[in-house]
């Protein structure tokens, strides 16, 4: 059974990585080192602490296990580890996308359970 795991983008990013073929990450992915990513667990809380606020994002799906050795789990917020991939990111390994809606106060929403596990 696959693992998934998210990763939050803008959109604009996350076009021009899929026609260049590959994703190095947003700003703050590049300023540490690795691409950031959540569990779906995870993801809730990332948005309200790095995106509040911030329109045309999307969330994006993978297959944790697709990553290979460069995925590695590390701790982080509380000591909960966190998915980090020290590489480039193929943009056709994304499993499904989310386009994510805001809410009356303009913060970004994750997709509820039912919508992910459609996927």
């Amino acid at each position: 059974m696959s693992r998934t795991i998210y990763k939050i983008a803008e959109r604009k990013a996350w076009e021009d990585a899929v026609e260049l073929g590959v994703f190095e990450g947003a700003p703050v992915d590049k300023a540490d080192g690795y691409i950031h990513f959540s569990t779906a667990g995870q993801a809730s809380e990332t948005l309200e602490k790095h995106f509040a606020g911030q329109a045309d994002l999307l969330l994006l799906a993978f297959d944790a296990d697709a990553m290979g050795e460069e995925l590695k789990w590390e701790p982080s917020r509380g000591g909960a580890l966190f998915p980090h991939l020290y590489a480039t990111l193929d943009p056709a390994l994304a499993t499904a996308e989310f386009e994510l809606v805001q809410d009356e106060d303009g913060n970004p929403m994750m997709p509820t359970e039912k919508e992910l596990n459609a996927q």
